[in-house]
């Protein structure tokens, strides 16, 4: 059996508190950056011109370098360890926030797209890192709810971050739309131009902030965990057994499919209210709406897991309430069905915080990282659905496109009926 070192090394420490309020800093900052593509979808999609599904390539960019670079993430900190790794991701973030100046320069769609990549591999790092780190910073059984508080943090950055940069690049979008019908190709161009510099100066800031916590991090005294930390008896193999690649896999198939939930909730909703007929000045900002709907369902968690609830039924009964919300979305006429979507981020916030401590259990050491980087290749969801989406709504409407959320929802209930039947077999002192 594995030794319970990991767990208790670190709950035991005096500065927990100070330690989760640490890494609920670098949630809250990849929520800021992840969430801010909301606003970036609508914004690129006027100064560079685009379609609609041209504009969906914001997230793919994103989110695909979670997949790309999720295994040499987990080489790199198998190297450094998680702390260090945590300040090189901050790093990278920074750089790829940097490469928004030349873009916006440039008003290049190829560039601000490699910047998005650039910031997501550096997301990915933090990610790989932040994620099992938090899982194992106490008892095993309240893990759902540590993060829970760290999805509180996520997504009160998202519920800022469309009305920050909304309101800084998009100020007056609907005259804008207007003024640039009237005037000729020249102007146009020089119009654009002055609206794609708007986010030179966010993004100068962003990635200062970056570098600072960076910088500061090393004094924060957070407790490393590495494959050191972790004994096994020389009973135990560091290899997967078949129940747990199997659990692994549908894991990595939970994951996929609940970013593309969250990101089709979060990211598609602008264009959906614009879809039926609301206008872009108000259609910039339903982002923050379906976050706040999600950090609704996040201090839920906080409160009532274990509490009131244990994570697993916590985890069925979401995705059941997903399967009821998408249906709502899909035949609830009009304008009224954009509620529902928004909605849909209560149903989300607590796929993710339960899906982690099941596919991580029986893991720790090298196997923790290699099994955390192939979770975080899962949130390629975020990049493949929103594209899936876009293509629906095509050939369909916007609004029956919400179909391709059923089947994801129904995976998450198989994934969570599958977790309590383990739960319920498994001896009263495992650990993660």
């Amino acid at each position: 059996m594995l030794a319970e070192t990991t767990t208790i090394e670190v709950s035991a420490n005096k500065g927990l508190n100070k330690q989760i309020a640490t890494i609920g800093a670098f949630f809250f900052i990849f929520g800021f950056i992840t969430w801010v593509n909301g606003t970036l979808i609508p914004y690129l999609r006027i100064a560079c011109e685009l379609e609609e599904w041209q504009a969906y390539l914001v997230t793919f960019a994103f989110y695909i370098s979670y997949t790309v670079m999720a295994i040499p993430s987990s080489k790199l900190l198998e190297y450094t360890g998680m702390v260090k790794g945590m300040r090189v991701g901050l790093m990278v973030m920074a750089f790829g926030c940097a490469l928004f100046i030349p873009a916006a320069l440039m008003r290049f769609y190829p560039l601000f797209l490699l910047g998005l990549f650039i910031v997501g591999t550096g997301t990915t790092l933090l990610q790989t890192a932040v994620n099992p780190y938090i899982t194992l910073l106490g008892p095993p059984e309240k893990a759902a709810q540590r993060i829970s508080m760290m999805g509180i943090c996520n997504k009160f950055a998202g519920v800022l971050a469309p009305l920050i940069l909304g309101a800084v690049i998009l100020n007056n979008s609907d005259g804008l739309i207007r003024e640039l019908e009237q005037m000729t190709t020249a102007q146009r161009n020089v119009r654009l131009d002055n609206l794609a510099h708007a986010v030179i100066l966010p993004y100068i800031v962003i990635a200062l902030i970056l570098m600072l916590i960076a910088f500061l991090i090393r004094f924060a005294h957070l407790p490393e965990i590495s494959s050191s930390a972790v004994t096994f008896t020389t009973a135990d193999s560091p290899k997967l057994s078949a129940r747990q690649r199997i659990n692994f896999l549908l894991g990595f198939i939970a994951t996929f499919s609940t970013v593309g939930l969250e990101v089709i909730a979060g990211d598609t909703i602008g264009n959906y209210g614009i879809y039926h007929g609301l206008s872009l000045d108000v259609a910039k900002s339903l982002t923050s709406y379906t976050l706040a709907s999600t950090m609704a369902g996040y201090i839920f968690g906080v409160y009532a897991i274990p509490r009131f609830i244990p994570q697993e039924k916590a985890y069925l009964y979401s995705a059941w309430f997903g399967v009821l919300i998408s249906l709502l979305v899909i035949f609830v006429p009009g304008a009224t069905s954009i509620a529902f979507v928004a909605l849909l981020g209560l149903a989300n916030a607590l796929l993710w915080p339960a899906i982690w401590p099941q596919a991580l259990r029986g893991l720790s050491g090298k196997m923790l990282n290699r099994g955390s980087a192939i979770l975080i290749m899962g949130i390629a969801g975020g990049a493949i659905m929103p594209l899936v989406y876009g293509a629906l709504a095509r050939y369909t409407n916007n609004q029956y496109a919400y179909l391709i959320l059923i089947p994801c929802y129904f995976f998450n209930v198989y994934y969570s009926r599958r977790g309590k039947r383990q739960a319920e077999t498994l001896p009263e002192n495992h650990v993660i």
